[in-house]
């Protein structure tokens, strides 16, 4: 007798081997008709597995957070078949599942280009309404390297070959289309319904440059029509707020070649910086932070000590100077523990705060920079604080409040919470990292709040909380983190005399809210497509006149609103007002002030927003106190 558990704790009872198929078809045919697959202690299956012992199952519906990768994964061999259909002769290589979609790396006689890609998608809905049933079978190493050289899929035996040779694999056939693969898949072709092909791209073979080029074809998938169209309007909108694309029209800042993964900064992105720069900087004050500034390269030995050089050194840059190896720093760490140090502290002095914004570098592969959004050179609204123990969780909770606040201040109001727990690699004892990790939990716990966890996605040196918000068409990023060290200040000598008078080492929790600065900046851009609040715009409005008989006028409102605090330009050229207005709208400055005769006679300026909407004449003083209002967030 096998008793199957299910997700609710009820139990079945079954005399035999029975599958997972079976097992939904006990349930009802409208469960048995939507399985994808089964999850048999917590490992996913097909639902062709066979459960020969006792066992909690869970049915994967296109309810079930697993869904997606597995009709992604089935959505890639659909791919291949259908290329090879197309295309006889090519030869398939690999084919994962990746972030929104799939892709599949194939040597063909020719590259594929964008033209081929409806026919390919034509060729996958045919298979698609074939229903071919999806079949996995296990083979021996050899057997299945013989099977695939004699398909003529030399690439797939060159994979297979560098399997052990004692390891059965499994493969996976539809129709006349069989495949090496882990699994699971869905059960046949016909529940592969909404995908989409979204580009071509060279690749090569094992990702070595002296290797042969392939075509790489990527592809979309969806559990339905109505999640396809979303991610694809999605996809657009994205494409249409891209920061590179508004930072030059908006002239905020330019990346070159001469500094691969850094930023040159024009005046108007860089009032912008100084907008979020300052605003972090009061909330460092108001949260009892003393601001430092340390050092930009620090000899290696120090990095050493800290740890960084066994399991960082690869994303680090370097400099030598008479003799001395320095790093460039990629963490503001080890610094402020080198300010802490300088003197002897009591327990009486914990909590200490200390805030940077700190410039760091690292040594990010080129293929993964990013506009501003993934960069070499950086900049963080960085801080550290030491405290004891007992001192971790009313620390974090704060931590957790203050950035809450500011996230809603620049207009987020999706946040989800991920504890990232210990790595394979990291400092310590397993005793240090429970500690850590439970701290966590029970301050975020005390706030009341949910969160998921990351097993293995901490950092070496400690485990962290991230904040991940959704900007407005969708998307997730992540930003803040706040995390719980032990090590780095025995590592680096931190000390402080309890009330026993014996020297301890606190606790040092790092904490970042926006996280990198140029990354937060295009986010930003992203969310508001360009049309910043008038409070974080690096130009909140624009004077001009409508002839020359008004510069003057218009100069001296330019001039008062610049002396009462305000990021306010002037445009007096010698151009048809609607053009000018044109063009400044098209910059998504807020407010847009015109004035004729009759508004410089009166003392007053016609203003009207960046969305064309006429706010009629007032003063400028009037104007002054409405951007003054407007130039006040509310946390």
């Amino acid at each position: 007798m096998i008793t199957i558990t299910l997700p609710d704790g009820s139990q079945r009872p079954f005399e035999q081997p029975v599958s997972v198929a079976d097992v939904a078809a006990s349930i009802g045919p409208g469960l048995a008709k939507a399985a994808l697959a089964g999850k048999v202690d917590g490992k996913l299956v097909d639902t062709s597995h066979r459960i020969d012992h006792d066992a909690a199952l869970e049915i994967v519906t296109d309810k079930h957070p697993d869904a997606l990768d597995v009709l992604r994964h089935s959505t890639a061999h659909l791919l291949a078949q259908a290329v090879q259909r197309l295309f006889p002769g090519t030869q398939v290589t690999i084919g994962p599942v990746i972030d929104n979609g799939f892709y599949y790396d194939f040597a063909s006689e020719r590259a594929f280009t964008p033209e081929d890609l409806p026919k390919i998608e034509e060729e996958m809905q045919r298979i698609v309404k074939e229903a071919l049933p999806i079949a996995r079978s296990v083979e021996s190493r050899d057997a299945a390297v013989a099977r695939f050289k004699g398909m003529g899929e030399h690439f797939k035996a060159e994979i297979i070959e560098s399997i052990p040779s004692d390891e059965d694999l499994s493969l996976y056939s539809q129709g006349e289309f069989t495949d090496l693969c882990r699994g699971p898949h869905v059960p046949g072709t016909d529940k592969l319904r909404a995908f989409k092909l979204m580009k071509v791209a060279g690749a090569y073979w094992r990702g070595d440059s002296n290797n042969r080029m392939l075509s790489r074809i990527y592809g979309t998938a969806w559990l339905n029509d109505k999640d396809l169209k979303a991610w694809l309007f999605q996809l657009e909108e994205a494409e249409k707020r891209d920061h590179r694309k508004i930072g030059k029209a908006q002239n905020l800042f330019h990346q070159q070649e001469e500094a691969p993964g850094m930023v040159f900064w024009h005046p108007r992105g860089w009032a912008l910086w100084q907008v979020v720069e300052q605003t972090m900087r009061q909330v460092y004050i108001d949260s009892g932070y003393q601001e430092v500034r340390c050092p930009q390269i620090l000899d290696v030995s120090l990095w050493k000590k800290s740890g960084h050089w066994d399991n960082y050194k690869e994303n680090m840059f370097f400099t030598e100077s008479e003799k001395r190896t320095y790093a460039v720093k990629p963490m503001n760490c080890p610094g402020h523990v080198q300010v802490y140090n300088q003197g002897l502290h009591s327990y009486r002095d914990l909590p200490i705060r200390y805030g940077e914004f700190g410039s760091c570098h690292c040594n990010e592969p080129s293929g993964a920079l990013h506009g501003i959004m993934r960069v070499r050179s950086f900049t963080q609204d960085d801080g550290h604080i030491f405290c004891t123990e007992d001192q971790i969780e009313s620390e974090v909770t704060a931590f957790h409040r203050q950035a809450m606040a500011v996230y809603r201040l620049f207009g987020f109001s999706e946040i989800s919470l991920k504890i990232a727990l210990r790595p394979e690699q990291r400092l310590g004892t397993d005793e240090t990292w429970d500690k850590a990790e439970h701290a966590l939990r029970a301050a975020l716990s005390a706030c009341g709040v949910e969160w998921e966890e990351l097993p293995g996605e901490g950092a070496f040196y400690g485990p962290k909380i991230e904040y991940h918000m959704r900007d407005s068409i969708g998307r997730g990023w992540q930003v803040g983190t706040m995390q719980v060290d032990f090590m780095m200040p025995e590592r680096l000598g931190a000390e402080y005399v309890d009330e026993h008078s014996a020297r301890r080492h606190p606790v040092m929790l790092h904490r970042a809210i926006v996280g990198s600065m140029e990354r937060f900046i295009g986010i930003l851009i992203e969310h508001y497509a360009g049309a910043l609040p008038a409070w974080l715009a690096p130009v909140q409005a624009v004077a001009m006149n409508i002839t020359d008989a008004q510069g003057d006028y218009v100069a001296s409102v330019q001039k008062s609103l610049v002396n009462q605090g305000f990021r306010v330009i002037s445009d007096l050229r010698n151009e048809k007002i609607g053009y000018k207005i044109r063009e400044h709208a098209m910059q998504r400055i807020p407010y847009i002030l015109v004035a004729g005769d009759r508004e410089r006679e009166q003392g007053l300026v016609s203003v009207r927003s960046r969305n064309g909407e006429d706010l009629g004449t007032m003063t400028p003083e009037a104007f002054a106190a409405r951007l003054r209002d407007d130039a006040v967030p509310a946390a």
